[in-house]
């Protein structure tokens, strides 16, 4: 079984044979901008990750015939693209199997899709920087601000602007969804990890911050505006 769509962010090609579990990863991995195609065997996996080079694999441990470690171990033969595996409670041992293996994270079953979310992110961002996708510099840009991800730079009107590291980030993560609604879930996720539980105040305090630096009024923001009640998004009207 195979899913894709317009998208254009980066793909997750997801192994897993529960239908009720894939749809809900994948449609939590739209929502978030991904695009999304899956197998329900690890051979029909296999195939869509040779044929379309994804940026991430979601693979469940047990499948039918092929397993998700043989899986993981074919992966592993001809490539370096981040594999996140799903056990169930009870699999320590093939926890430890697949990161032995090459597989560069776990969730344990049943897990939160926002931890979820949270995992395919961070291994998406370290391959991005210092794996597959590192000779790729990537630029943002919204009307006068540009953000170049490897040069660690930031310009309104081509002057520089310092900003602290994680007011960066959180520039990168609501200009990565430009004109889409970042929820303050997913932004404290992404900026300060999902394993975060401080005040929520704080997200707000850099958002003010970022504001005075980058915004020519900002009490009137054009840029990173409030959606209220449910977090804020970059806008690019060009």
């Amino acid at each position: 079984m195979t899913n894709g769509n317009g998208r254009s962010g980066p793909l997750v090609v997801i192994i897993e044979d529960e239908p009720a579990l894939a749809e809900s990863v994948s449609f939590a991995l739209e929502t978030e901008g991904f695009r999304v195609r899956s197998a329900d065997d690890g051979v029909d996996g296999i195939a869509l990750i040779r044929r379309h080079r994804p940026a991430l694999v979601l693979l469940d441990v047990m499948l039918p015939g092929l397993s998700g470690l043989d899986v993981c171990r074919q992966i592993r033969r001809d490539s370096d693209i981040p594999i996140i595996m799903l056990t169930a409670r009870d699999s320590e041992a093939d926890k430890v199997s697949g990161l032995e293996l090459g597989a560069d994270d776990y969730v344990t079953k049943p897990f939160s899709m926002r931890e979820l979310m949270a995992r395919v992110r961070s291994q998406i961002r370290r391959s991005t920087r210092t794996g597959q996708y590192a000779d790729t510099n990537e630029v943002l840009r919204g009307g006068k601000i540009t953000l170049d991800v490897d040069a660690h730079e930031v310009r309104v009107d081509n002057e520089m602007v310092e900003l602290r590291p994680k007011e960066f980030k959180l520039l990168e993560t609501l200009m990565h969804r430009t004109n889409r609604l970042s929820t303050r879930e997913v932004l404290i996720d992404d900026v300060w990890g999902a394993t975060y539980f401080g005040d929520t105040k704080t997200l707000d305090v850099h958002i003010k911050r970022l504001r005075h630096k980058l915004e020519k009024d900002p009490s009137n923001p054009e840029r990173i505006v409030t959606v209220r009640g449910l977090g804020y998004k970059f806008v690019d009207d060009q």
